[in-house]
């Protein structure tokens, strides 16, 4: 059994490798071809969870859990929001294999499911993004939407100017694009092709007035009942698309607030990512459409993640017996 830590994790799972294992695994989970329950959400106050998220990706010949704490005033105290391990077994022994460290590989396999997210409903030429939060989710969103479109603007909003100026500094260095800090969340959003929340907050940051036609927003921050980045009139007036249409019913905060305000019903989710990645459920309908993509995170996203990393380990010895064979 290999224990792998995020040093790793962050050298060697690229986003490149990575939406496209989003898409599979998604689509495989819409499809009906992988296994899970509903995560568990046990409540440790003042706004901290633990989750615990089992399943088993067939496909990949792998299963596992992973079991995180997310802790949103880590932020302040310079240490990542979420923490925790995956733990992955081996299909056929049910040996375990990895246990990995679990907030790199979900700030990459999130980033990554909503690239592939945006890929498939933001429109073709959209170049202007607006990331509403600046914590590392906002980082990796950055970069992996780099990789689907061609971006030429960044805005960053964020409960302090001072972070999102430093923020935008480093985000544009990384990404060689120009990226602007902004005062006013509405400012960053209402020229935006592509909007991603990415906070921690408790109440709506993005109202649906400021959002254009024709935008595409990946709504991220929010992962369980409780919290609510967006409000009740972006939801009612967007093609909502969950990533697990049972866990948005169950925990999406946004579209339970604006069902319970008697906006929307169930039927007003239009289908899972995965069937929008598989063709079953078509994703945007025209150009003035505002679209939605509720990410709650999901762990057959953990899993394809792992066996990518599984893969490459396996891979990196095989090349290292077949040196030494030939040094012999």
């Amino acid at each position: 059994m290999r224990i792998i830590d995020a040093e790793y994790v962050h050298h060697r799972l690229t986003f490149a490798e990575c939406i496209p294992a989003m898409r599979e695994a998604m689509a495989a989970f819409s499809a009906g071809k992988t296994k899970q329950h509903l995560r568990s959400i046990l409540d440790l106050g003042d706004g901290a969870v633990m989750g615990v998220m089992p399943g088993a990706l067939g496909f990949a010949g792998v299963f596992g859990t992973k079991i995180v704490s997310a802790y949103p005033g880590n932020f302040a105290l310079g240490k990542p929001s979420h923490q925790g391990v995956i733990v992955l077994f081996d299909s056929e022994t049910g040996e375990p294999m990895l246990v990995i460290e679990a907030g790199s590989v979900t700030a990459i396999r999130t980033a990554s499911a909503s690239a592939a997210a945006t890929d498939a409903l933001a429109l073709p030429d959209a170049s202007r993004l607006a990331l509403l939060g600046y914590g590392e989710q906002a980082w990796t969103h950055a970069h992996a939407i780099c990789e689907v479109r061609k971006l030429e603007d960044v805005q960053v909003w964020g409960r302090s100017f001072e972070r999102a100026s430093a923020f935008a500094e480093r985000l544009s260095g990384s990404i060689g694009i120009p990226v602007r800090p902004t005062d006013s969340a509405r400012d960053a959003v209402e020229s935006a092709d592509i909007i991603c929340t990415v906070t921690a907050a408790k109440e709506p940051v993005l109202e649906g007035r400021w959002v254009k036609a024709g935008a595409h927003v990946n709504a991220v921050g929010s992962s369980f009942a409780g919290p609510s980045e967006i409000d009740n009139e972006l939801v009612r007036r967007s093609r909502f698309i969950a990533d697990s249409r049972e866990g948005v019913i169950s925990q999406g905060a946004e579209f339970l607030y604006a069902k319970a305000a008697g906006l929307v019903d169930d039927q007003h989710i239009a289908g899972e990512i995965g069937e929008v990645f598989a063709g079953k459920v078509v994703g945007r309908r025209s150009p003035n459409e505002i679209t939605v993509y509720k990410s709650l995170g999901h762990i057959v996203q953990d899993l394809a993640a792992s066996a990518l990393l599984m893969r490459k380990i396996e891979s990196n010895e095989t090349a290292a017996r077949r040196d030494e064979r030939k040094a012999v």
